[in-house]
């Protein structure tokens, strides 16, 4: 029996997807696996017994993934499974930014009481008046599960689109329309576009990149949208060029004090991915990352270690060890299993970063004298018996 615990508030629907081997624990302490959406996990202390934490969604900050790494607990996120809420806020945000709608809908509120208020909106309304999007250049600074679909829907609505990711995967290349232009440097795309939305991770090499010198390079009058993460933009850089009319709007999904009611800015508390659909998705996607990594021992979707597939377990016997990425691991791996007479049937090792994932299928049980054994190598940071 696999136990697990829900640290936010998780769709039914998703949790549904747990089969009568899994139970939900009361207490953390008791969890082998936790269910996370925005709750912080950086001071927490994790249990002894924790192998997989899944954030339903896409941003893991709220997570310590180097302590997870050295204690061998993987931890997955769900990307993609909220990209299509997003996308509509961005296309939204885009909508919001070029005519002033929210202000018209203000106006109409203040004056509900005006007798007079169908005649006085007539000419009242050049002032909440703006430019449509048709026609536009939309630059896309990020082209994964967001990025890629927030480009395709710009095209049929008349935008002409630019596209900058310099780790573009295959299948997102081929998920893009033939119309969008792939651009090799990003100042093209501040240079270029009247709108510019981004949609990548935030990184040391992404942190603060919207800064004052990017700014300086955009056009006249742009439109800036982040539904991506706060801390991507500088928004000193950012009010700064509102208040000089080099941007003309500045769209955030993330609201603080130092953007909330700043002119120019137009803030929603985050949104991006709080649809039914979108909650439900990640949900889904979160269980079904838990349930083949507890079951199976596969890793699809981690952050923090490397996707590893060996597919259903069938074999007698299967153990995953999670280890550092150094020379000489896999020669130590095979002789604990030779030293003991035991027949390897199958093997895969994957290494990211500084950390690696190997998988052995068996032609015997796991034994609880071969995982102590092997967790005495030089290197190994946890390893588990599937079977």
């Amino acid at each position: 029996m696999y136990q697990y615990y829900c640290l936010n508030p998780i769709a039914e629907v998703g949790l549904g997807n747990f089969s009568d081997q899994y139970q939900k624990a009361e207490q953390l302490e008791e969890a082998q696996a936790v269910l996370v959406r925005s709750a912080s996990m950086h001071e927490m202390e994790l249990p002894e017994n924790l192998y997989a934490v899944a954030r339903a969604g896409a941003g893991v900050n709220n997570i310590p993934l180097k302590e997870c790494a050295e204690r061998g607990i993987v931890v997955f996120n769900t990307p993609g499974a909220n990209a299509n809420g997003v996308k509509e806020l961005v296309i939204a945000g885009m909508l919001l930014a070029s005519r002033d709608i929210v202000g018209g809908i203000s106006w109409v509120r203040e004056e509900k009481d005006n007798p007079e208020i169908q005649k006085l909106a007539e000419k009242k309304k050049k002032q909440f008046a703006g430019c449509e999007i048709s026609g536009k250049k939309l630059g896309i600074i990020g082209l994964g599960a967001i990025g890629q679909l927030v480009a395709n829907a710009a095209i049929p609505l008349g935008m002409e689109v630019y596209g900058y990711d310099p780790y573009i995967s295959v299948d997102a290349a081929w998920n893009l329309s033939r119309a969008i232009r792939h651009i090799q440097n990003v100042e093209d795309i501040y240079r270029e576009c009247d709108y510019i939305t981004i949609h990548v991770p935030l990184l040391d090499s992404t942190r603060g990149m919207l800064d004052e010198k990017a700014v300086s390079m955009m056009k006249d009058g742009v439109v800036i949208l982040n539904y991506a993460r706060d801390l991507l933009a500088d928004e000193d850089a950012i009010l700064k060029g509102l208040k000089s009319g080099k941007i003309k709007r500045y769209v955030t999904d993330f609201a603080n004090p130092k953007v909330a009611g700043a002119e120019g800015v137009i803030v929603t508390p985050h949104l991006g991915a709080s649809t039914e659909e979108s909650e439900d998705n990640c949900a889904i996607m979160a269980v079904k990352e838990i349930r083949d990594f507890m079951e199976n021992g596969n890793i699809r979707n981690s952050v923090n270690f490397p996707n590893c597939d060996m597919g259903m377990c069938s074999a007698k016997g299967r153990i995953t060890i999670c280890h550092r990425n150094i020379p000489n691991m896999l020669s130590q791996f095979t002789k604990v299993m030779g030293d003991a007479g035991v027949n390897i049937s199958d093997l895969v090792n994957k290494g990211k970063g500084d950390y690696a994932y190997t998988m052995m299928d068996l032609e015997s049980p796991s034994t609880e004298e071969m995982a102590k054994v092997l967790e005495q190598v030089k290197g190994v940071l946890r390893v588990r018996i599937v079977k």
